[in-house]
């Protein structure tokens, strides 16, 4: 691989890990994020919060777009993969929706449908296309969201949260 091929990865991993590891802060350092918010204050917080992210989604994309025509073929998805891919996407869209539909019974049944969403999302892109860069993009986005899915739920849980579901009472 020419040595400008590597540096695009670099820069699109660099941008993947960033802004993956600052949604990450809630899952892996939630004692350290709420000390962070304390100490700065919410708004603050979000605001380098939002910077991080813009931060590591321009690298991503800058070199996302760089890389993927000279990425490492892995594998070769069968064309059905594709076909599948979209209906999954489709089912996708229908859960991030949800996240915003407010008393729906998919957030009563799933409790964080967007992460949910992120998954399918993830994991139809990651079966059909099957090049380095995207292996990472897709994998990346499918293990975040896992491990965000996890830690909410339980989280939920500890915190004694449950969604209602409409029409049903509390």
């Amino acid at each position: 691989m020419p040595v400008h091929t590597n540096n695009r990865m670099i820069v699109f991993t660099l941008g993947l890990l960033l802004f993956l590891g600052v949604h990450s802060i809630r899952i892996f350092a939630d004692r350290w994020r709420a000390q962070q918010v304390r100490r700065l204050g919410e708004a603050r917080w979000k605001a380098l919060h939002a910077l991080a992210s813009l931060a590591g989604i321009a690298l991503l994309i800058w070199g996302f777009r760089a890389a993927r025509s000279e990425s490492l073929v892995l594998w070769t998805a069968p064309k059905a993969a594709r076909h599948a891919a979209a209906a999954l996407t489709l089912v996708a869209f229908v859960f991030v929706a949800a996240a915003y539909v407010p008393g729906n019974r998919i957030k009563a049944k799933v409790g964080h449908p967007m992460v949910l969403g992120t998954m399918i999302w993830a994991l139809a892109h990651l079966l059909a296309i099957g090049t380095l860069v995207h292996a990472l993009l897709f994998g990346g986005f499918l293990l975040w969201a896992a491990a965000d899915f996890g830690a909410s739920r339980r989280r939920d849980r500890t915190a004694g949260i449950r969604y209602p579901i409409p029409g049903l009472g509390p």
